[in-house]
């Protein structure tokens, strides 16, 4: 998403040598990138400190921003495997299987 953010903000300056007004267009694109195009792990560290504070990890694979944050999302994940194997034993042993070949 950045990559394209990025090569429109360059096409919208080279057009800005002939009409400023695709200038402003361009710094409008990088402003609302800026303030919305961004994911949450890549946000402010306040807003980081404030949910690990209140317990919610950030979703996804976003890579958290300290230890608690890793942990948290680590026993999520250990739980939602464990809920796995449990629902589909046959299933898990299968990838288990062709894990260890």
């Amino acid at each position: 998403m950045g990559t394209i953010v990025i090569s429109g903000t360059v096409v919208l300056v080279v057009f800005g040598f002939g009409n400023h007004v695709w200038w402003l267009a361009a710094v409008a694109v990088l402003f609302l990138y800026l303030q919305y195009g961004r994911d949450s792990s890549s946000s402010s560290s306040s807003s980081a400190s404030s949910s690990a504070a209140s317990g919610s990890s950030s979703g996804g694979g976003a890579t958290p921003s300290n230890y608690r944050a890793y942990r948290d999302r680590r026993d999520k994940q250990a739980k939602w495997e464990r809920r796995y194997q449990r629902e589909r034993p046959l299933e898990s042993r299968r990838q288990a299987r062709e894990k260890s070949k």
